[in-house]
């Protein structure tokens, strides 16, 4: 896991330089005949980069996205009314049964289908009518980290080819030198470890684009670390949640500079009010000293990318949390690479 971590910047220039062009391919298809609507399908880390992909995609298409609940095709035989519209299946190993399914399933309700995976020839590849490839490399570790980052990166430069948005395709040339530069959050990380080393149950929360890497955050601490994180958008965290929040009690918030700002700042003066131990992630200095514990980001990033960005501490966080724990990160109990599911 921390091998691939720390291989992530380049990853990620590998599938920009090798994928760009397969890119504007379909974009340029899309933009010819826009789909009415756009169905994500996915489990997991991908179901979080999903998330991700449902913000971006409304916000710079404004083409209706939902996220689908495979079992409605796999476990209850639905047959959806997916003429024309767009589903893309994202799946690491593209192995995941129940998204092959859906994805096959959509196909030949006239729907187009798009495979995002690490593995051209996988069954996925096969089932969709055309596939971007993450470009990653073997992931040998069960919790993901490289291959999450590479599905960003294709949601985000697809829709950006799609929009035809020249200020976000200019700032994918930097994004690996940035996710080089979020590498250099080790450190403050593995004191936060210390810190939380006996920590039991937390809240990992944010709003917008970031929320998917509260979602994501979440995830790998229950796999890695065996924690109850619970993930949830920081505006449903005030309608009601909020009331288990006492004393002492852990809250994440990932704070990138963007629209969600200055509400974020207003939700952790609310923790702050109910004495939480809030770990805070983020570039913004005015933030940072609001919190109890501060990880400062050492660049700032337009807030439709920090996803891609901020998920690195975490997943440092989950790395040095589950070994200060004595458990092996790479082999959570109980779990497997591919989960086969329908």
């Amino acid at each position: 896991m921390e091998r691939e971590i720390r291989e992530q910047p380049h990853a990620l220039a590998r599938l920009l330089e090798r994928e760009g062009r397969r890119v504007r391919s379909i974009a340029h298809r899309l933009r010819q005949d826009p789909p009415p609507a756009i169905v994500l399908v996915a489990r997991g880390s991908s179901d979080n980069a999903a998330t991700y992909g449902r913000y971006l995609l409304e916000t710079l298409l404004r083409i209706p996205t939902a996220l689908a609940a495979p079992s409605v095709v796999t476990l209850y035989g639905a047959r959806l009314r997916l003429q024309r519209m767009l589903v893309i299946g994202l799946s690491q190993s593209g192995r995941s049964p129940d998204v092959v399914r859906f994805v096959r399933a959509a196909r030949a309700q006239g729907a187009r289908t798009l495979a995002l995976t690490n593995d051209p020839e996988s069954p996925l590849a096969a089932a969709a009518e055309q596939t971007l490839c993450l470009q990653a490399g073997p992931e040998h570790s069960i919790a993901a980290t490289k291959t999450y980052t590479a599905q960003l990166t294709l949601l985000s430069l697809l829709g950006a080819e799609v929009a035809q948005d020249a200020e976000l395709l200019r700032a994918h040339t930097a994004l690996p030198g940035w996710v080089d530069r979020a590498l250099d959050t080790e450190g403050e990380v593995r004191e936060l470890a210390l810190r939380y080393r006996y920590l039991e149950e937390c809240i990992v929360t944010s709003r917008g684009y970031p929320y998917a890497t509260a979602r994501e955050a979440a995830l790998k601490l229950q796999e890695t670390c065996g924690l109850v994180a619970e993930a949830l958008p920081s505006s449903d965290l005030l309608h009601g949640p909020i009331a288990v929040v006492e004393r002492g009690f852990p809250v994440l918030l990932i704070s990138p500079p963007g629209r969600t700002l200055r509400h974020l700042r207003d939700v952790l003066d609310r923790l702050h009010r109910r004495n939480a131990e809030t770990a805070v992630v983020s570039s913004e200095a005015d933030v940072l000293q609001r919190a109890t514990v501060p990880v400062p980001v050492p660049v700032r990033v337009p807030e439709v990318l920090s996803p891609h960005v901020y998920v690195v501490p975490m997943q440092w966080l989950s790395l040095h949390l589950a070994r200060l724990r004595g458990r092996d990160p790479d082999r959570p109990p109980g779990l497997r690479k591919v989960t086969r599911v329908l």
